[in-house]
């Protein structure tokens, strides 16, 4: 698909011409993704990206979280392939993990890092370990980004294989501010410059926003979606739309396909429940049975 290098609006007729790769065969040849994230108290947000990435077709799933949840998520998602790891005083992964993790992603077509960490001294420690040794595909999400603030040519041995899917406050904290600058949310010249600059420093495609979302890919390619509705401002949202950039990754998009697509899929899921629920007072659980169905709409 040739874009150019100007700002494309993403849209149904656009994502057909740009088809997702639909490998044939077993189970791997859709491809392994692995999920890392959790804590004891918030094991949720791994579940949620798991299965999202599940829904929008990798064929095996692996999610490396602490030992302490690892039951309750393997009955949760029979499908998975859980690993338990080792915890910090406050719940969260251990950097004794390091090791664990950096072997299972060299198993896998696609890594997500960041669903669920609560603490971001942690959660940076943990990756300024893990993630130089990666050599697949990676999804950063959530406090997965901690590990950019101040580092943000930690991903560049990635050669471009990298999506980052901040929110919009997670975005502005990477660049060095310390909090969104004011305005900064219904700034659309101001978002769309911040999402450029962190595509140009870190060497990844990323992708962020709210009611209007960009996705910017290192080169200056620039994708605009208006799709979503209020109904998205809820937990676990994220981790969905996460979940989905992994899972598209690991059946072989690249990092711009996947990141444009999971943006388009995530946005019509929620316009859906809104139609169905009305506009508020859906779940992101619900989410994840419409992935599927949408993206059969344009890719089948």
């Amino acid at each position: 698909m040739n874009l150019g290098m100007a700002t494309h609006v993403v849209t149904p007729g656009a994502l057909r011409s740009w088809p997702l790769p639909n490998p044939e065969g077993d189970k791997d040849a859709a491809g392994r993704v692995l999920i890392v994230g959790g804590n004891e108290r918030m094991p949720g947000a791994v579940l949620l990206a798991a299965e999202a990435a599940m829904r929008a077709g990798a064929g095996k799933l692996q999610i490396a979280t602490v030992s302490a949840v690892t039951a309750a998520l393997g009955v949760a998602i029979p499908e998975g392939y859980v690993i338990g790891l080792p915890s910090d005083e406050d719940g969260d992964i251990s950097l004794d993990a390091a090791g664990q993790i950096i072997e299972a992603a060299a198993e896998c077509d696609a890594v997500l890092l960041g669903p669920g960490m609560m603490n971001p001294e942690a959660a940076s420690r943990l990756l300024n370990v893990v993630v130089p040794e990666l050599t697949t595909t990676v999804a950063l999400d959530a406090l997965g980004m901690a590990f950019l603030t101040g580092n943000l040519s930690g991903v560049r041995h990635l050669a471009g294989q990298c999506v980052l899917s901040p929110n919009i406050t997670e975005l502005f904290l990477t660049l060095g501010h310390d909090a969104v600058p004011e305005g900064a949310a219904d700034d659309l010249g101001m978002l769309q410059d911040s999402v450029l600059r962190l595509a140009g420093e870190t060497g990844a495609v990323v992708l962020s926003g709210a009611g209007t979302s960009f996705v910017a890919a290192p080169d200056g390619q620039l994708w605009r979606d208006e799709t979503g509705g209020q109904g998205l401002a809820i937990s676990g949202s994220g981790d969905v739309k996460a979940g989905v950039i992994a899972g598209l990754l690991a059946r072989g998009a690249s990092p711009e396909q996947a990141a444009v697509w999971a943006e388009y899929v995530h946005g019509r899921c929620g316009e859906r429940l809104s139609s169905e629920f009305g506009p508020r007072g859906f779940m992101a659980r619900d989410l994840l049975p419409r992935i599927p169905q949408v993206i059969a709409e344009l890719d089948y």
